[in-house]
């Protein structure tokens, strides 16, 4: 008896839909990935029972009145909008970074008038801020 012989057809994986697969994936992750820096600003808080601390002659002082009027070193801003903030920083400053950077705000300030004051700050480059506070009244 004469046995025919099959000829085994070679074993073949098609790879062209699992790189599609892969190239799904990575569209998806690539859209559903935020691409945010976020950035924070790490304050020292004096202590409210030291002593004075002496009057720096070449610093930036901002006041915060409780109306959210600005006020930097004595001298009020036209308004109230971060980019004039920012000018009127930036003026002072000449590009000096190292200079103590003080806030004074009035305890009734509101909190987003004082956040304008730190986010134009740090896009200035400024990373250590002084917030003033007045010395604790003994009872």
């Amino acid at each position: 008896m004469k046995l025919i012989r099959h000829r085994k057809e070679p074993v073949d994986v098609n790879l062209t839909p699992l790189i599609d697969v892969v190239f799904l994936l990575l569209i998806f992750f690539m859209v559903s990935t935020t691409f945010t820096k976020e950035t924070r600003l790490t304050l020292q808080l004096p202590e409210a029972k030291s002593n004075a601390v002496e009057q720096l002659s070449s610093m930036i002082e901002v006041v915060v009145s409780a109306d959210g009027e600005y006020a930097i070193n004595g001298r009020p801003l036209v308004n109230k909008s971060l980019k004039t903030l920012m000018a009127a920083i930036a003026d002072l400053s000449s590009a000096e970074e190292q200079l103590p950077f003080i806030i004074t705000a009035d305890e009734n300030a509101r909190h987003q008038d004082v956040i304008r004051v730190y986010d134009a700050a740090g896009r200035l480059g400024y990373t250590k801020i002084g917030v003033t506070t007045r010395q604790a009244q003994s009872l």
